[in-house]
């Protein structure tokens, strides 16, 4: 018998969809003088995991980082957005998506770009860090239908790849 509650009903994938933005100034530089990948890496965290407690209901805790493409350098003075959305849900999990903007400082008028892109998977959990059942995401787009599938393929490589190398240490 678990303590959990019943699954709650599920919610359309915009409801979990959120934006952070924030201007990157010099503390967030590296050595090349662009944006650290790290500081990107957190900000890209803190969006999904917000998206992750907005769908879940509460408490979502990172479990893994699934992929994460840096696609364009962040410099000094852009104000990045980071949108994020739940794709996926499971029993206790779900991916979160998340695309990475600038605006640049010196181009204000130009079309943001795409600097980043992730998949990030979270796990809700209890008051007692004991994972605990997330609502199910309901796709309502044909592109949130192709995220949900697409999710569904990375999860499946995620398992594969788990099996095989659990298989290869036992051998």
């Amino acid at each position: 018998m678990t303590d959990h509650p019943a699954v709650p009903p599920g919610k359309p994938t915009s409801y979990s969809r959120v934006t952070l933005s924030r201007i990157m100034t010099a503390v967030d530089v590296n050595l090349y003088g662009t944006v650290h990948g790290g500081v990107l890496m957190k900000f890209v965290d803190d969006v999904a995991g917000a998206a992750a407690a907005r769908h879940s209901g509460g408490t979502a805790v990172t479990a893994s980082i699934d992929e994460i493409v840096f696609s364009e350098p962040v410099r000094v003075g852009d104000l990045v957005h980071a949108h994020a959305q739940v794709n996926w849900t499971g029993n206790t999990s779900m991916e979160v998506g998340v695309r990475v903007v600038a605006e640049r400082w010196d181009s204000a008028e130009d079309e943001p770009v795409r600097v980043a892109t992730a998949y990030l998977v979270f796990v809700g959990v209890d008051v007692g860090g004991a994972p605990r059942p997330v609502r199910p995401v309901l796709p309502e787009t044909p592109d949130d239908e192709r995220r949900f599938r697409e999710a569904e393929i990375r999860r499946a490589h995620r398992l594969a790849r788990r099996r095989a190398i659990q298989a290869h240490r036992a051998a």
